[in-house]
């Protein structure tokens, strides 16, 4: 029993030792472009319909073992928002003025993240996951009856690195985005419900 339970501690501890060996480090920076597909959101009394974008993301990324990996991140996309009543509304007899039904605002989408990132090093092909936390601006442009609106983000995803020549390489991830519904116009309140956004993309890294 006794030398099973050293042969266990050993085994844990050869485990710990391959995890943590820093010939996995690698420190680096890479820039992406992507498709932002947000979902149509129903709450408050509003239907909510963001516009299909496009957009880039900014990384820098230390990864220090395949446990420990952090990233920095910056993205910028547009961001317009429909806002449609889901309320049934009787116009009033002219010349009264009929209540608006429904308002569109041009935005764009700040989006800054501090993401954890494990990862594995197999060759020259890094595949990693991503969860991290940060704050969203929809800033709008330009737009009469609107104004900037901030809230927290939560992400998810997950991606692979193709080391090409060294030092720079492929990178193909997805990243998901759960965040509560912008509220940018002053004509309608938003949904108020939470919102996911998939955004796929491809880019290049550097690495140091």
């Amino acid at each position: 029993m006794r030398n099973t339970l050293l042969w266990a501690v050993l085994v844990l501890v050869g485990m710990a030792g391959f995890a943590l060996r820093p010939a996995s480090a690698q420190t680096d920076v890479a820039f992406s472009l992507y498709g932002s597909f947000p979902e149509k959101t129903n709450g408050n009394g509003v239907v909510q319909s963001p516009a299909v974008g496009a957009g880039g993301l900014f990384q820098l990324r230390h990864i220090s073992n395949p446990i420990l990996g952090f990233e920095a991140t910056y993205s910028f996309n547009r961001a317009n928002q429909r806002y449609t009543s889901d309320i049934a509304v009787t116009c009033p007899i002219p010349p009264a003025p009929c209540p608006a039904l429904s308002t569109s605002v041009a935005s764009n989408a700040h989006e800054i993240t501090v993401d954890w990132v494990p990862s594995l090093k197999i060759a020259n092909l890094r595949p990693f996951g991503l969860l991290g936390v940060g704050v969203l601006l929809d800033v709008p442009s330009g737009h009469d009856g609107s104004e900037t609106d901030t809230k927290p983000v939560y992400l998810y995803g997950a991606g692979l690195d193709i080391g090409l020549v060294p030092h720079i390489g492929l990178r193909l991830q997805y990243r998901g985005n759960l965040n509560e519904a912008p509220d940018v116009s002053l004509l309608f309140t938003s949904s108020k419900a939470f919102m996911h956004t998939a955004q796929p993309m491809a880019g290049v890294y550097i690495r140091f």
